[in-house]
């Protein structure tokens, strides 16, 4: 079993290679700023290129402390009333931007045939606990409005994001399942997500060390981050799951999270939702923002937003 555990592909060795070679410190090191820098710097070398969109402009929407930055982007010019997706980024509640992912934006907008509205939710430190899940419920409930801006009907809404946005998905979803917005949300679909406490995960002691997210990062990122643990709009597991639209969970073999998005996935098998659950073997964490660098992630992209489609066309 240790052996499988520890599988690491060619291209995803060949890149932590490279990491290491060419040092650096690690964000709790360098802080809140420069970390957001080396995030966008890494994506700049390691991402793929974006998609061609007929439709990409930046928008705000209202949000509790002011006008929130949004991203929105569609593959066609028009259409028909339909899903749209709300893409809420990761970068441990304290780094990631829309510029990081906008790559994966245009991605998940051509492979699905929907609308993406990307969320630049405020940040930690200087925004903490609240203040992200505040941004994201504010702006999926804007996006379920139909707003004027987005020229578009909307008739449900697909909530995705990865890590830090993996758990801000999972709670706005909570969020609207609980107090629901002007329409559904049909699907859910985080990606290596912070859902419970990671701390005495198997995963966080095997990959703590030389899988690009360490267990130095997260801790710092939590530290960032505040709030309560015994939140669920902080641990969504802490709270009640058993209201969870059909999800599409996903997570990477390598990934100290890895056990967090198991959990959650089991949780949700055991309280009766519709749950399609992917691992990823030999990748690491991020894998959907370094494309170009690791080749092989793409395909794993491909079958989380074939099986994302998949659940779309059954509850659209």
């Amino acid at each position: 079993m240790a052996d499988t555990e520890h599988y690491v592909r060619d291209d995803v060795r060949g890149f932590l290679d490279m990491l290491e070679a060419m040092g650096g410190k690690g964000v709790e090191e360098v802080g809140a700023e420069e970390g957001r820098q080396q995030m966008r710097a890494l994506g700049a070398v390691a991402e793929a290129e974006p998609r061609a969109m007929a439709v990409q402009k930046d928008l705000t929407c209202p949000g509790p402390a002011g006008p929130i930055p949004v991203r929105f982007y569609d593959v066609k010019a028009g259409r028909d009333p339909g899903p749209c997706v709300l893409f809420i980024h990761g970068g441990g509640f304290v780094i990631g931007d829309l510029e990081v992912y906008n790559a994966l934006c245009t991605e998940i907008s051509h492979h699905l045939d929907l609308p993406v509205v990307s969320v630049d939710y405020r940040l930690a430190p200087e925004h903490p606990f609240p203040a992200a899940p505040d941004d994201c419920e504010a702006a999926a409930r804007w996006v379920a409005s139909s707003p004027a801006e987005l020229g578009r009907e909307i008739t449900g809404l697909v909530i995705t994001g990865d890590s830090a946005g993996g758990n801000l998905t999972i709670v706005t979803t909570n969020q609207l399942m609980n107090d629901p917005a002007a329409v559904p949300v049909i699907v859910q679909a985080p990606i290596y997500p912070v859902a419970s406490d990671v701390s005495q995960h198997s995963s966080l002691a095997m990959f703590a060390e030389g899988f690009l997210l360490t267990g130095a990062a997260m801790a710092w990122f939590t530290d960032q981050y505040g709030g309560d643990a015994g939140d669920p709009r902080h641990t969504p597991m802490v709270g009640d799951c058993s209201n969870t639209p059909p999800t599409v969970v996903c997570t990477a073999g390598l990934d100290p999270l890895r056990d967090s998005g198991r959990e959650y996935a089991a949780h949700l098998v055991q309280l009766g939702t519709e749950v399609v659950y992917l691992e990823f073997p030999g990748i690491i964490h991020g894998f959907t923002t370094l494309r170009k660098a690791i080749p092989s992630g793409q395909t794993d992209l491909e079958a989380f937003l074939d099986a994302t489609k998949l659940m779309v066309e059954r509850y659209r």
